[in-house]
């Protein structure tokens, strides 16, 4: 049986304020460009981000347990992981006490806010929240769920690009392979307190992509991303949906329906243990996750301080594409949108034709310019304009009227009226040369 959270908030999580003191994902240690921990990996599976050794059952063991006791987006663990390898960091996150020589590394990087943590602490945390990994695995696949750790071959590489933040391991709830779903992929956020136009514009966007074979990630809140998702599946396509509970938790309960549809269709995922619960912080954690799975992210609509533009700043500070979507000057949920457009930091999008221009292949995915409607009289030359703006838009006018009126001479008059009227703009009447319906469009 799935969990449903009983609780029954006016704040809905989906789209959480970011706290003054959030990092900035620009700050994200990046794989290539950040300084890697020394010391060998143990055996037992990919310790360092972009590992490709397939991992043995105790180091999967290991990450079952570490996901229970760290918090995700742990860079301290990540960098003991990478350090030492999962089983290793788990027996001393187990034990309460860290390796000297790491200790002495996290106490001389960075900055003093490094330099000041309290490993001890920190370890002892861990410690206490140790539980036995063979219940957890045995609950999370009682549930459905399966675990997708660094080295499995369903395990998006792209995530490695979180650095010592990826996640320690993906609880997997659905049939689709998150692999090749996030390999064409769109994330597609924005406020849980959207508008008709905002929760239109999604749907649509969603159910476009999905039509191209693009699949669409969101995380599951209400407003925008419930409508993305939606939207996907309407279009036959996966979507996946990040959470940041259990896998086994329906969180908000209102969408209870769209996940179980989107078990049987897409993917759900968490970087959490079963039976665990939503807050504040874990929202903006997993906002990570949405940015680095899709090559780029749509901001439909956003405040100026919302969950959406966390989201963008993770995707900014991954070199990922980021959009976003125009709306109404005066709606207060379109701001964030338009701060991120009017900064330069993402570009304007107005149709998934667009959005797929920007992620998809160079040169083959380009959307077609759009041009206002033709008219009939767009392909006349200047002087036949003239001669037909002459013509009174009541009653006729006679050849020599029209001639002086446009400034032209008899002869090109006559000319330029024989072919009007061959166009079907003008006919000859008793009185003179007069406009047909068609000349008044």
């Amino acid at each position: 049986m799935r969990v449903t959270d009983p609780s029954k908030k006016t704040e809905r999580p989906g789209e959480p304020e970011r706290p003054d003191g959030a990092e900035h994902p620009g700050k994200l240690e990046q794989p290539g460009g950040a300084e890697q921990p020394g010391g060998a990996e143990q055996p037992g599976g990919t310790g360092q981000p972009g590992g490709a050794e397939q991992p043995d059952e105790s180091a999967r063991l290991a990450r079952v347990a570490l996901m229970r006791m760290a918090e995700a987006g742990d860079a301290v663990m990540g960098r003991l992981i990478a350090r030492h390898g999962p089983l290793d960091a788990m027996e001393q996150a187990r034990r309460g006490r860290l390796d000297p020589g790491f200790v002495r590394e996290e106490r001389d990087r960075g900055g003093p806010s490094t330099r000041h943590v309290d490993l001890d602490r920190h370890a002892a945390a861990w410690a206490a929240r140790y539980r036995d990994p063979a219940a957890d695995l045995a609950e999370g696949r009682r549930q459905g769920a399966r675990l997708v750790v660094p080295g499995d071959a369903e395990w998006p590489t792209q995530l490695d690009d979180l650095g010592h933040v990826r996640p320690f391991g993906l609880w997997v709830d659905g049939p689709a392979n998150l692999r090749f779903s996030c390999l064409r992929s769109v994330s597609v956020v924005g406020a849980r307190a959207a508008t008709a136009y905002g929760t239109t514009v999604a749907a649509e966007f969603a159910m476009s992509l999905g039509g191209r074979g693009w699949t669409v990630i969101s995380g599951g809140a209400y407003g925008i991303d419930g409508a993305a998702h939606r939207g996907a599946l309407a279009s036959g396509s996966p979507t996946i949906v990040v959470l940041a509970c259990g896998t086994d938790v329906c969180y908000p309960s209102a969408h209870e329906d769209l996940f179980r549809v989107v078990r049987e269709r897409g993917v759900i995922l968490s970087e959490w243990p079963p039976g665990a619960h939503p807050t504040r912080l874990r929202f903006l954690v997993r906002n990570r996750v949405i940015a680095a799975l899709s090559r780029g992210t749509v901001v439909v609509q956003a405040a100026a301080r919302s969950g959406a533009l966390n989201t963008a700043s993770h995707a900014s500070g991954l070199n990922r594409h980021l959009m976003a979507v125009p709306g109404p000057v005066t709606t207060e949920v379109s701001a964030g949108c338009h701060i991120l457009i009017r900064q330069g930091r993402a570009v304007c999008v107005t149709s998934p034709e667009e959005v797929v221009e920007l992620v998809g292949s160079i040169g083959d995915d380009l959307a077609p310019e759009r041009r206002g409607p033709v008219r009939p009289r767009d392909g006349l030359n200047e002087e036949t304009r003239r001669v037909l703006e002459a013509i009174p838009a009541r009653g006729a006018a006679g050849p020599a009227a029209i001639a002086v009126s446009a400034g032209v001479d008899i002869g090109t008059a006559l000319a330029c009226l024989g072919v009007l009227a061959a166009a079907g703009f003008v006919e000859n009447a008793d009185r003179g040369w007069r406009l047909r319906p068609a000349a008044r469009t």
